[in-house]
């Protein structure tokens, strides 16, 4: 198969940029859908993750034809398929979490996966860390613990099961983005893993909302609306971008990147809700953004 030229450094910042609004958009869109049907809870949001993971799937069906199967490497079509069971993964457990932990406390672990890319990259890639990004790692860690404390004072049903479901689905997330990142490098097209880890994830949660009483018909047509635009930006613009920009720069540096959802969302969620962040939301973006910006000098 016919490799990537390498792209400048400024296209890389470009589509990582856009990946972060495209991604900053979901919370918003998950809040219509809940406002749509006055739903919530666990079965709910498996309902959310798996339609917007099998639509996004359906809008990929061209590109399985461009897909040159024959000259593809067959390890490279494994990877994809594990980082998209690995992406259900997360999905399953980050969702069922935030029903037994708060959401600052599920937030904040889902979120240390620049801690778990950086390890595994060490381990895997042999791609030691600078101390500056250790640096700025740490400091956008602390960045994104207040940004999660500053949302939430709930404390939850069971914080022990919930937190350790919130680690589990970083560990998850962290393995689906080093697999994708395998997958691209051994040859695949972003198109097609795209389409390979989508599809796989979507498949695999599809049957899970069941168990907790939920379907996927009968719903308004306003949360079908939400649902295609969570399909369109932050699955296959935002999770494409970061997964398209693995291939090409640091997984610690594109995780770092994504920790800067929540300050996408505060921001869209000002402008469209009225919403004012309070000022630890606030200091922790600053913080954040400082760690991202040191770790990318780094």
């Amino acid at each position: 198969m016919k490799l990537c030229a390498r792209p400048a450094k400024w296209q890389v910042i470009l589509i990582l940029v856009t990946g972060i609004l495209a991604i900053s958009t979901g919370a918003i869109f998950i809040r219509g859908a809940y406002t749509s049907t006055g739903n919530s809870g666990v079965g709910f949001s498996l309902v959310l993750a798996a339609s917007r993971l099998l639509i996004a799937s359906l809008m990929l069906l061209p590109t399985w034809r461009y897909i040159q199967w024959q000259r593809l490497n067959k390890e490279a079509v494994l990877y994809a398929v594990a980082a998209g069971a690995f992406l259900a993964l997360h999905f399953a457990c980050w969702v069922t979490s935030l029903s037994y932990t708060s959401i600052a406390a599920s937030t904040t672990l889902v979120t240390t996966n620049p801690i778990w890319v950086t390890l595994l990259s060490w381990l895997w890639f042999q791609e030691k860390p600078s101390r500056l990004q250790v640096a700025g790692i740490a400091i956008a860690l602390i960045g994104a613990i207040l940004v999660g404390f500053g949302n939430s004072a709930e404390s939850g049903s069971n914080p022990l099961l919930g937190n350790l479901l919130a680690l589990f689905g970083s560990w998850a997330i962290s393995l689906y983005l080093l697999a994708g990142r395998v997958s691209q490098r051994l040859g695949m097209s972003i198109s097609g893993y795209a389409a390979i880890a989508y599809s796989t994830a979507g498949i695999t949660l599809l049957p899970l909302p069941l168990a907790f009483g939920f379907g996927y018909i009968g719903y308004p047509k306003e949360f079908y609306f939400y649902i295609l635009l969570m399909a369109i930006f932050p699955q296959l613009v935002g999770h494409t971008s970061f997964n398209w920009a693995l291939r090409w720069i640091s997984p610690t540096f594109v995780t770092l990147a994504i920790l800067c959802e929540p300050v996408g969302a505060s921001l869209l969620g000002y402008l469209i809700f009225t919403e004012v962040p309070g000022f630890q939301v606030l200091l922790g973006a600053v913080v954040l953004l400082s760690g991202v910006a040191l770790a990318a000098i780094g």
